[in-house]
């Protein structure tokens, strides 16, 4: 049977529930830094208008970029902050931006652990194990620095509710803090927060539970829960579906499936997708055009796992980058919910074409740019038409072209 593109869609814009919140559609913008706070966390201009546009492009559902709740935790510079009252009022401008625009908004909340790479911050981490993806060493957390990391969590869902959000998204992954006290290669100690999995997890279970009694019963809890980790001897799947069956218990909503511990090799536990040769032409890709491209939905399989294990509503994120691709993992059972980061950063109005009738694949070919620009630029696209580019090398040959972003 030949699928029925406008039916397609119809699966991504039906409403749905995350826990007491009922959502315009199943898509979502999945966080992402922003490199836009002041040097202090403080939230800008700049950053209400990136939320802005997100929900004025018919997003259903936005989880914020991580926001350090620790001054210790912090990953990046310019890397927005809720670790402090005096935060409030800037958050509480992305909170009323997003709802003017009659969107949904849960702030991320995140520790970087070892994995920061801001030299003025003295991270903690579970064991003094250097980081896979930044090299950087760190000493074994006391008990005292692990009470404060897991007040701190909670601390800052308490703020997030104060400024407006509509719920908290716990950061459970990509090799941050909860992500390494999860995981057997980062996490080697030998008491009540190390050892087995039962006690790896007990860190998880800590922050959920404060984060809990901060978040009101009509307000959201959810998680980003990294199911694999990319270096070998690494967590298990049926590890991290047990660790979410115990967070769902303690009150979570959902479950965003995504990775665990990362590799500097990588810079990400992302692939690659989609890219034939006519678009990485297109799009200068030169890297790409002989390359062959990756598969789409990536971690499907954990989300699958998840599904057949856990009664909650799962998250599906993951290199989807066909409307198609999307429609097959709702029709499937597999997930309640297609989020997507980078395709918003090309395209912030993308729900609003799907809404329109738009079928196939979104723009963004998954070039990794905007990360590798993270902690140094404000988050955008880099990838712009060709013939933009041609123009722009015109202008440069004039002696006016200066690089940066658009209007600059």
């Amino acid at each position: 049977m030949i699928p029925d593109p406008e039916r397609e869609n119809a699966l991504l814009l039906e409403p749905g529930r995350l826990g007491p919140l009922q959502t315009a559609n199943r898509l979502v913008r999945s966080g992402t830094s922003e490199t836009m706070a002041s040097p202090d966390g403080a939230v800008t201009d700049d950053l209400v208008s990136l939320y802005e546009r997100l929900a004025g492009g018919g997003v259903g559902t936005i989880f914020t970029g991580h926001l350090y709740s620790h001054p210790r935790g912090k990953y990046a510079r310019r890397q927005t902050g809720i670790y402090s009252d005096t935060l409030i009022p800037g958050l509480r401008r992305i909170a009323d931006a997003v709802h003017t625009r009659g969107g949904l908004i849960l702030a991320q909340v995140a520790h970087a652990g070892s994995q920061s790479r801001v030299p003025q911050v003295a991270p903690i981490a579970p064991s003094a194990v250097p980081n896979a993806l930044t090299g950087r060493i760190v000493s074994d957390a006391s008990a005292e620095e692990i009470a404060e990391a897991v007040d701190a969590f909670g601390a800052a869902a308490g703020r997030a509710i104060q400024a407006g959000f509509d719920g908290v998204h716990i950061h459970a992954a990509n090799g941050y803090l909860i992500s390494e006290f999860l995981s057997p290669l980062t996490n080697r100690r030998q008491d009540e927060w190390g050892g087995d999995p039962e006690c790896r997890a007990a860190f998880a279970l800590a922050v959920v539970r404060a984060v809990r009694a901060a978040v009101p019963a009509d307000r959201a809890l959810t998680m980003k829960l990294g199911f694999h980790d990319a270096p070998p001897g690494g967590l298990s799947v049926q590890d991290v579906v047990q660790v979410a069956g115990r967070v769902v218990s303690e009150g979570v909503d959902a479950i965003e499936v995504s990775c665990g511990v990362m590799l500097r090799a990588t810079d990400s536990c992302a692939e690659y997708v989609a890219v034939d040769r006519r678009r990485a032409v297109d799009d200068l890709l030169p890297h790409r055009i002989l390359s062959l491209a990756a598969g789409e939905a990536y971690f499907v399989p954990y989300a699958r796992a998840l599904r057949e294990q856990v009664n909650t509503t799962v998250v599906a994120v993951g290199g989807m980058r066909r409307t198609g691709t999307m429609a097959a993992v709702l029709r499937s059972g597999d997930a309640d919910f297609i989020a997507m980061a980078r395709p918003y950063i090309r395209e912030p109005d993308l729900a609003a074409q799907i809404a329109a009738g738009r079928t196939g694949l979104v723009d963004c070919t998954s070039c990794n740019l905007c990360l590798r620009h993270e902690g140094h630029h404000s988050l955008r696209c880099w990838r712009t038409p060709r013939r933009r580019l041609v123009h722009h090398a015109a202008y440069r040959v004039a002696g006016g072209f200066r690089w940066g972003p658009r209007g600059q």
